[in-house]
């Protein structure tokens, strides 16, 4: 017998003995218990591989993995989604749905937070048990806390998002006061278009300005 194969009969028997869990194929955790029974792992240590390679930053948590931990909806998601530069097709880790989602910035662990923004606006539509209302007021609260530079970040960043994140970002910023700064994301619209999102006019009264209906 190699190495290999007694390292596999070895983690088969703690697996079988309940001492640790498998993941999936040569990937496995050991479980916390506590008194409302065993947990899982956290996401970010499900999909590690995927947001890491060589100590470098190559994806990051995005859409359904963070409305949670955003405070945007209540509920914990059996997909975990990445954004990433170079997408692949979805596959099942475990009891997880892991996608992905492109993403046309370079991704540092410096602008993680700041896309995980842009996305949450991109993906208004889609988050679950949540008014646009309420998200908008939220988001604002969340940008409105960030640094100018940051801020400045985040409109650079928003070039590469569809005209209506843009837009959104735009109505935001002017309401918090930061009206320099949304000059730019203007010039980038197409003054004759007009972007559905109901509801965010009940949280930002300047949004008609910004052809949001």
């Amino acid at each position: 017998m190699n190495n290999s194969e007694a390292i596999i009969k070895a983690l088969n028997r703690l697996v079988t003995s309940g001492k640790i869990e498998k993941l999936s194929k040569g990937k496995y955790y050991k479980p916390k218990t506590t008194v409302f029974g065993t947990l899982d792992p956290e996401q970010t240590q499900v999909v590690k591989d995927l947001l890491q390679k060589n100590g470098e930053v190559i994806g990051y948590l995005t859409g359904a993995s963070i409305y949670n931990t955003l405070g945007l909806t209540t509920q914990i998601p059996n997909t975990i989604q990445i954004g990433k530069n170079d997408v692949r097709p979805a596959f099942t880790r475990g009891r997880y749905t892991i996608s992905f989602i492109k993403q046309k910035n370079i991704i540092t662990r410096e602008n993680i937070f700041l896309l995980q923004i842009l996305d949450v606006l991109r993906n208004i539509k889609k988050i679950p048990d949540a008014t646009i209302q309420l998200i908008c007021k939220k988001i604002l609260e969340r940008i409105k806390n960030l640094s100018s530079e940051d801020q400045r970040k985040l409109v650079r960043l928003a070039k590469k998002y569809p005209p209506y994140t843009r837009a959104l970002l735009g109505s935001i910023l002017e309401t918090i006061g930061n009206r320099k700064l949304v000059a730019s994301l203007r010039l980038t619209l197409n003054p004759i278009s007009t972007y559905n999102l109901p509801q965010v006019n009940e949280a930002l009264s300047i949004a008609e300005s910004w052809s949001i209906k």
